[in-house]
């Protein structure tokens, strides 16, 4: 007899219900049964949701212990309690990685959708400290995980429709649920990673594919009925059944490729990929199911029980309930309004019909038709141009490039499967060579410009560069990836997103430094004409991450140039600010900053300079020169491109949180930016293994201390939140000493204060230093139009000029926000009072009461407002009160944005009577 199935063993589980909402724990023996005795101190209802949970006594205590800590800053509205109690205890288990309920069963217990839980969640964080790095990581997950599902889940709801026939008995209804169900359970035995929107669908389609080809044909649409019975060959099976039980196992069912292409064809999804998905992931999940072997659809009472074992071990969404429409896993009404109000143009100025904005899974798919079809014919190799650049080199690298190509494919391939899933190395292997020819072209772009504009033809110098090739291979690589939605950003870097493949990722796997990276960006978007909008953001994205962290990592080559620029005590600035006023404009391409880094004429290094060993002088250099000198490096283009860079983006940043805070106190913005721009000057070795954004939050805070004016920590950090592109690490583990780290309040006090603490006191003497120059801030070649303006202090209120009738308020921003737009009546009166209730109640957010000692201890917590003192120095807080300060904010930041406006369009002011 054949072996029994792995999975015989779970016959005696329990049936899983409609509504997913489980019984019993997903995890009995780490939640044993609750104790009613041992929490009468605690809210009889609080008790009982913990026991319908299945909360462990210990659970039950910590979780009360959060909510007694947060409940005064929280609001009063009706049921909100109960949801923030189910919230305390999300929390709780997270934090000690207890299996006691699922998320579909907290959704339940509270009846709340996933989108509305996960804001509730996050109003715990309303001192900064309660929600930590690891539930935070969870709630992003969850959320990615959410998203990518229920855009699955409409795309599969219109394909079946284009599939089956509606039957009076509801056939269809069954077999559609056994597929959707099936899916599930392939792509969370078969996927690391489940919040992958591409290969999920590619999977999905090889399970319609499957259930397509064993379902009776009467069921089928006349399409699909005629592409099923032309392809199947039942006699064969049936010989293969009957062949000798001596053999392993027959042979796997082959893919229908007339069934599979006229899926492709519907979905705009290339054939070959999802080939290969079913060739390796999906036949290997059918073996492991032993499901290849039936000749019909799967039996949907195992496909169920199988898929509520993975449901409950996973602790996540039950991912069946989008098929019954449950109403945890419905969108909120709002987004649906946002999406049916927010009309998509063609052209920003273009008065044609409104298109409506693509779904996700359409806006994937063509944005990979677009890469691959704007991609070379001519496979891995180099075209016929280039590779006549390649033998005009002094040094041919063709053999160098081939082999760097084979030797880095082969890891990306083997660092891709190990992250994505076993099975998926041979998507890796497409991934690269999708980037192959994409590298290929945009160097030869590259050349072909180079050549243009140098009027040489041997590149022998940069074509044996390899940091060059691998840096160039990266960002094709990573161009790649975005476009097939594996990496992208939430809160502010990839490093904390669910996936393990957002950048920095490519990085470690071509072992190249993001310095080295950084040169080649601007480069290749200029060479490379037809990316689309999205992906320049994200290369956009990956260069500010690098200028504000990763390339300040310890081993970067950045400090080993700035250490040879600073070696000299009367050397230059890395960039001068006199060049602050001028326009980000320079002539430096890619071959500039890997071959030709330097500029001629400068100083010479000291002998005793330890940035590099004296070298010899050479002869044109030695008559100019005292004897005891060795040569200086010379300047590095690349650093000082870097540091023009880096200065525009931190001044754009301090800008924006200026705007949050200080809008009542505009004189204040120019001091912090001199000593934010003398510390990257001068201290950047605070920046080493920190963030950018840590040291302007510090300057900020230094310099309203010396200047008098109240602003706390924790007003800083709530703003900060509240910034593009923001993570709470940055201002929870900041690095302190060597391998410890703390807040931001810490580093304050023990770090940066005690640097720059005599700088920091000129700005309060008679004779403070001179103003550093504002960085010109023109149009970036990588920015598109903004979004609505928020106004400073509020999460809800945002402010956009009227452009024309048609982009009327409604339409323009979702109707869970207010929109007040100059030149246009603000509407009823309640809007008013709702902007009342805002305030109050981010007046009420920011209170809180904790017994302390009247000393500051280095904390792994946040501690803000004790006693009413300022945390960092103890002293008292003066001045308006938040309610009058963040009024004054907001009608000052009305004023500034009409008066802009008037500046703008001079068609508009009023003429003098």
């Amino acid at each position: 007899m054949p072996p029994k199935k792995r999975h015989s063993g779970l016959t005696g589980s329990r049936e899983p219900k409609p509504d997913g909402d489980s019984a019993s724990s997903p995890d009995k023996q780490e939640s044993p049964e609750l104790s009613e005795e041992k929490h009468r101190d605690k809210n009889a209802e609080f008790v009982s949701l913990c026991k319908s949970l299945h909360v462990s006594d210990l659970l039950c205590d910590r979780a009360w212990l959060l909510w007694r800590t947060v409940q005064e800053s929280m609001d009063k509205a009706p049921g909100s309690q109960e949801r923030l109690w189910a919230a305390c205890l999300f929390v709780t288990v997270t934090d000690m990685d207890v299996g006691c309920f699922t998320v579909t069963q907290v959704l339940k217990a509270v009846r709340l959708n996933l989108k509305q839980f996960l804001d509730v969640v996050r109003q715990l964080d309303v001192n900064l400290d309660t929600i930590t790095t690891k539930v935070n990581s969870r709630l992003t997950r969850l959320e990615k995980k959410y998203d990518v599902m229920l855009a699955l889940y409409q795309r599969f709801e219109k394909t079946c429709k284009s599939i089956f026939v509606l039957t009076p008995d509801g056939r269809e209804r069954e077999t559609m649920r056994t597929c959707w169900t099936m899916f599930l359970l392939a792509k969370g035995r078969a996927l690391q990673m489940e919040d992958d929107l591409v290969i999920s669908f590619q999977l999905l389609l090889c399970t319609l594919e499957l259930i397509i080809k064993r379902c009776s044909p009467d069921q089928l649409q006349p399409l699909y009925q005629s592409a099923v019975t032309k392809v199947q060959s039942p006699p064969t099976r049936t010989s293969r059944r009957s062949q000798s039980k001596a053999k392993s196992r027959p042979a796997e069912p082959e893919v229908d490729a007339r069934l599979l292409e006229t899926l492709c064809k519907d979905n705009e999804c290339n054939i070959e990929e999802v080939k290969n998905v079913y060739n390796t992931s999906f036949l290997a999940f059918l073996d492991s199911m032993d499901l290849s072997r039936a000749a019909g659809v799967p039996q949907a009472k195992d496909i169920n029980r199988l898929y509520e074992e993975h449901y409950l071990k996973s602790r996540d969404v039950d991912g069946r309930l989008f098929f019954d429409g449950d109403e945890s896993v419905l969108p909120p009404k709002v987004q649906i309004s946002q999406v049916e109000r927010t009309p998509k143009k063609n052209q920003p100025d273009e008065d044609g019909p409104m298109i409506p904005p693509p779904t996700p899974i359409r806006a994937a798919m063509t944005s990979i038709q677009m890469l691959r079809g704007d991609l070379p014919s001519n496979g891995d190799r180099p075209s016929a141009t280039l590779a006549t650049y390649f033998k005009n080199c002094t040094v041919d690298p063709t053999q160098d490039v081939q082999k760097r190509l084979e030797t880095l494919g082969q890891a990306f391939s083997q660092k891709f499967g190990e992250a994505a899933g076993p099975h998926c190395v041979v998507y890796g292997q497409q991934r690269f060579g999708l980037a192959v020819r994409l590298y290929y072209k945009v160097m030869e772009a590259m050349l072909k410009s180079e050549e243009k504009r140098l009027s040489v033809q041997n590149f022998s110098k940069l074509l044996n560069d390899a940091t060059f090739h691998t840096s160039l291979l990266a960002c094709s690589l990573e161009v790649v990836m975005a476009t097939y939605e594996e990496s992208s950003f939430k809160n502010g870097g990839g490093d904390q997103t669910g996936t393990n493949l957002c950048f920095p990722w490519i990085l470690n796997v071509l072992n190249l430094s993001a310095f080295d990276f950084y040169k080649v960006i601007e480069s290749f978007i200029k060479a490379e004409p037809t990316l689309s909008k999205d992906i320049i953001k994200h290369l956009e994205t990956c260069e500010n991450l690098i200028m504000e962290r990763i390339a300040w990592r310890t081993g970067s080559p950045l400090f080993e140039l700035l250490q040879q620029e600073h070696a000299s005590a009367a050397a230059e600035p890395v960039e001068t600010t006199a060049s602050f006023s001028q326009p980000l404009q320079h002539n430096h391409t890619a071959a500039d900053l890997y071959l030709s880094p330097v500029r001629q004429g400068l100083r010479v290094l000291p002998s005793d300079s330890p940035a590099t060993p004296p070298q010899q002088p050479t002869a044109s250099q030695s008559s100019a020169q005292a004897p005891c000198q060795a040569p200086r490096q010379p300047k590095s283009n690349s650093l000082s491109l870097f540091y023009k860079k880096l200065y525009r983006l931190a001044y754009t940043r301090l800008k924006t949180l200026c705007s949050y805070l200080l809008s009542s106190h505009p004189e204040l913005e120019p001091i912090i930016w001199t000593l934010f721009q003398y510390t990257l000057q001068h201290e950047y070795e605070l920046m080493r293994d920190r963030h950018l954004d840590q040291l302007m939050m510090s300057a900020m805070y230094a310099i309203c201390k010396v200047k008098s004016v109240d602003l706390r920590f924790k007003s800083i950090v709530s703003a900060y939140k509240n910034m593009a592109n923001t993570n709470q690490e940055t201002f929870k583990n900041v690095l302190i000493t060597e391998g410890h780290y703390d807040s931001i309040i810490v580093f304050y006090n023990q770090v940066f204060m005690q640097k720059l603490k005599t700088n920091i006191l000129q700005h309060a003497s008679t004779k403070p230093p001179p103003p550093s120059p504002i960085p010109q801030m023109p149009r970036s070649p990588y920015k598109f139009p903004n979004s609505p303006l928020r106004v400073p202090g509020s999460n809800n209120v945002y402010i956009s000029p009227l452009k024309n009738s048609r982009m009327s308020p409604g339409i323009m921003t979702p109707r869970s926000r207010m929109l007040v737009s100059i030149g246009e009546s603000f509407g009823l009166s309640n809007r008013f009072q709702k902007i009342n209730q805002m305030v109050n109640s981010s007046e009420r957010s920011h209170k809180r009461t904790m017994d302390s000692g009247s000393t500051l201890k280095p904390l792994k917590r946040l501690r803000f407002d004790m006693d009413g003192q300022d945390e960092a120095d103890g002293s008292k807080p003066g001045g308006d009160s938040t309610l009058i300060q963040k009024l004054t904010e907001m009608s000052s930041t009305w004023n500034r944005i009409h008066e802009q406006k008037m500046k703008e369009d001079p068609d508009t002011r009023e003429e003098p009577q």
